[in-house]
């Protein structure tokens, strides 16, 4: 009666059970998908599907008065081996249709698998799901999300720290166990099954996904990141912030993303114990404890030009000084013949377009640097900024390396910094200097400025005992609470974003699958690296 049978029926039933089984079981055959770890369900194989199922039935029976759903039973069984027969052998005949067909249904399947995982860790903690939370988060007493901070904790022994050293009333800690899961490069259905990343949306409490993730339901509106002072716990930071930014971005826009600052030094200086929170505050402690036990005076004898904080803000320039030049040193151009042309006012960006100018200015440096020590010297064009270039062979070790000074170098920052530096510790005149010390019956002499910095860092660490911390472990709960977890003493850093593209960019090519531009990256960020950890 061409009745069409819009409930389905008997032979619907046969074409969706030979769809399933045909497309699993090539895919199986074939090594598309693993026996007995994955399958394809009927939903993902029908998913953008469509189909027209045509039967003619001799004596149909159908389900119910409306004759909208077709009941022989025995229609199904031949329908179900058609559609097997005729779709199984298209698929041999067709691997690169039947793969792009296979590939499409695993898509589904990930895509389903990835929204039932994210609808799992939406369950939220309430008085009667207490058990829905981590186990390991030692959660606190308060529950306005307002007044409530969560910790995530590099390893169970700064974990261990930190519960005891903390304040139950409003802080709750994390530890995570080992790297969390770099987001950038997983699917979302694979993120979702990694231990550290449940952990952590559970412990939230406001899901995750595009369809689950609810900002209100976030259970503390302070999510503090601390870890180690060392490479792995910059790594571990590096990949929550990512995981974050991917997956969790309102939480930064709002402000509740920061990271703590556990001081990475603890100082005892004679009976005093205090803590020093980075390199830079270790540096300007050293060297003013050093200008205080100074006695300083000019290489004839005559007094020193400065003292007190006028020496200490000297000495700190000089010092930023021998950090620029290592820089350059580290890229390969002698410190010397860089401080000496960047000290010369006649060298201008003008003047390397003028060969007898610079041949003057490279003279000048020769000369200043001692024959013993520039085996040569010369002019050569630049082709690669225009106009020319000075070229110094020096001896080293007893090789000769060469250093260009050219236009590239003149025009950089820190060349320019170098300069102005130099105009302004030129107050100190010209070296040699001397210490007489209170417990040392001769000078001490100083033949350089660099060697005046040197001296002065030495007699800064004098008597002080320093201990450098590279885990949290390595406190006492008592020593975290004062130094990292104590809101009145505290230093946090909020994560924020000012550029958005920016900052997309920068996780793409540090922790995207793309090589090429984070071995770029690499290449020309190198000499900049002031700590590596290898």
């Amino acid at each position: 009666n061409s009745i069409n049978t819009v409930e389905g029926g008997m032979h619907m039933v046969g074409f969706r059970a030979a769809l399933t089984r045909v497309f699993n079981n090539y895919a199986t055959a074939n090594k598309i998908i693993k026996d007995g770890k994955e399958s394809l369900r009927g939903e993902d194989l029908r998913e953008g599907l469509a189909c027209v199922i045509s039967v003619k039935v001799r004596n149909p029976q159908f389900e119910g008065q409306t004759k909208t759903k077709l009941g022989n039973s025995d229609v199904r069984g031949l329908v179900e081996g058609i559609v097997y027969e005729k779709i199984g052998s298209y698929l041999e005949e067709n691997p690169s249709v039947a793969r792009q067909i296979l590939n499409k249904c695993m898509d589904a399947a990930r895509a389903r698998e990835a929204a039932r995982r994210a609808r799992e860790l939406t369950r939220r903690k309430s008085a009667l799901e207490v058990g829905s939370l981590p186990g390991k988060l030692a959660d606190c007493q308060e529950k306005d999300p307002a007044l409530s901070e969560l910790y995530l904790v590099e390893g169970d022994s700064a974990g261990g720290s930190a519960k005891q050293g903390r304040d139950r009333k409003n802080q709750a800690i994390l530890p995570l166990r080992g790297k969390v899961l770099n987001v950038e490069k997983a699917r979302f259905d694979k993120m979702l099954q990694n231990e550290e990343i449940k952990v952590i949306v559970t412990a939230l409490g406001a899901g995750i996904g595009a369809d689950d993730y609810d900002v209100s339901k976030l259970r503390y509106h302070k999510v503090i990141i601390m870890t180690d002072a060392d490479v792995d716990g910059s790594h571990i930071r590096t990949l929550l912030l990512t995981f974050f930014f991917r997956q969790m971005r309102e939480l930064i826009e709002r402000g509740y993303l920061f990271i703590a600052q556990p001081p990475l030094y603890k100082v005892v200086d004679k009976k005093k114990e205090f803590y020093i929170q980075n390199e830079e505050q270790m540096k300007n402690y050293i060297l003013e404890n050093g200008v205080n036990k100074v006695n300083l005076f000019m290489g004839d004898g005559s007094p020193f030009p400065v003292s007190g904080n006028k020496l200490l803000t000297i000495i700190k320039k000089i010092n930023r000084i021998k950090d620029l030049l290592d820089r350059f040193e580290k890229d390969h151009r002698d410190r010397n013949v860089v401080r000496i042309a960047a000290g010369d006012p006649t060298l201008t960006d003008e003047t390397f377009q003028n060969e007898s100018d610079l041949l003057k200015i490279a003279g000048r440096t020769v000369v200043a640097l001692g024959s013993d020590v520039v085996t040569d010297y010369r002019i050569d064009e630049d082709p690669d900024h225009g106009g020319y270039k000075m070229l110094f062979d020096i001896r080293y070790n007893g090789t000769i390396h060469t250093t260009c000074i050219d236009r590239e170098i003149f025009r950089t920052p820190q060349f320019g910094e170098i300069r102005n530096l130099m105009g302004q510790v030129s107050i100190l005149g010209e070296p040699p200097y001397s210490d007489q010390p209170e417990d040392a019956a001769q000078p001490v002499t100083l033949p350089t400025a660099k060697d005046l910095v040197d001296h002065i860092i030495n007699l800064g660490k004098k008597g002080l005992t320093i201990q450098r911390y590279k885990g949290l472990g390595e406190m006492n709960p008592e020593q975290l609470w004062e130094t990292t977890m104590n809101p009145e003493k505290r230093t946090l850093l909020q994560v924020g974003v000012e550029d958005a593209v920016l900052a997309d960019e920068i996780f793409t090519t540090l922790m995207g699958d793309e090589v090429e531009p984070r071995r770029e990256f690499i290449y020309q960020n190198a000499m900049h690296v002031s700590n590596l950890d290898i």
